[in-house]
């Protein structure tokens, strides 16, 4: 099917990790011309840019608004971006623990990162682009034992999402933004929390009773990219998570 992505040229943030190497070579097979982001997997962002062919290498720390900045002077005008970087604190620790420490790095690291590549974005874009965040079903059902994450993605999928679909008209009147929510998938950031007895205690709440791949991910990413396959579609998110609920489906 087109997708409308042929020559597009594309960054995606957090391309040395797992769902964004994927979002890369989805891209990739598009046609697009991808830019690839790391900030400390440089071998691995080398490695898919050679794997690619065509795609060019760029690294920054996206909390830091200098380096933020001198990443998309280095990758050059883009049609798209995938702001698929985010850092998910492996410790499970109640908010009455949280150190406040921890608390400001998650929020910098996933909401202030995606702020950053967002305003950089748009400030550069000319035309009628597209933005896709990605957050996480943390940020729609919260995740006990991870609430600065939650708080950090929630702000992400809610707030910044519909304040971003109405501005970004302002640039183009056909510029988009959306997001898309992945619940648990296996990607490098949960390595070791996804055995076949995890699976299968995390999928109670789930109709489809597997983990998500981070290609299962990356497809939505396109898909939302896509300006012929969502051209009418902004401020939306789109769940990953296998009909996840609430409540428990499965005994």
């Amino acid at each position: 099917m087109e997708t409308g992505l042929t020559g597009k040229r594309v960054l995606v943030t957090g391309a040395s990790g797992g769902i964004g190497s994927a979002c890369a070579r989805a891209f990739a097979a598009e046609g697009a011309e991808v830019v690839v982001h790391f900030h400390r997997g440089k071998a691995r962002a080398e490695e898919l840019a050679a794997e690619l062919g065509t795609a060019s290498v760029v690294g920054a720390d996206l909390t830091r608004e200098d380096e933020v900045d001198q990443m998309f002077a280095t990758a050059g005008s883009l049609d798209v971006c995938a702001a698929v970087a985010g850092v998910w604190p492996a410790e499970d620790l109640p908010v009455w623990e949280i150190p406040l420490d921890r608390w400001r790095a998650t929020l910098d690291s996933n909401l202030t990162a995606t702020f950053l590549t967002a305003r950089a974005f748009l400030r550069q874009l000319d035309g009628d682009g597209s933005l896709v965040l990605v957050g996480s079903t943390a940020g729609i059902v919260g995740e006990a034992g991870h609430a600065d994450y939650a708080a950090a993605k929630s702000a992400i999928l809610g707030g910044l999402l519909l304040s971003l679909k109405n501005e970004v008209v302002r640039k183009n009147p056909l510029a988009r933004v959306n997001a898309v929510a992945p619940g648990w998938t296996e990607s490098p950031m949960t390595r070791g929390q996804v055995s076949e007895a995890q699976v299968r205690q995390i999928s109670r709440t789930m109709a489809l009773r597997k983990v998500a791949q981070p290609e299962d991910v990356a497809n939505q990413v396109v898909v939302l990219a896509s300006p012929v396959l969502s051209g009418h579609v902004t401020g939306q998110v789109v769940t990953v998570a296998g009909g996840m609920e609430g409540r428990v489906i499965h005994p």
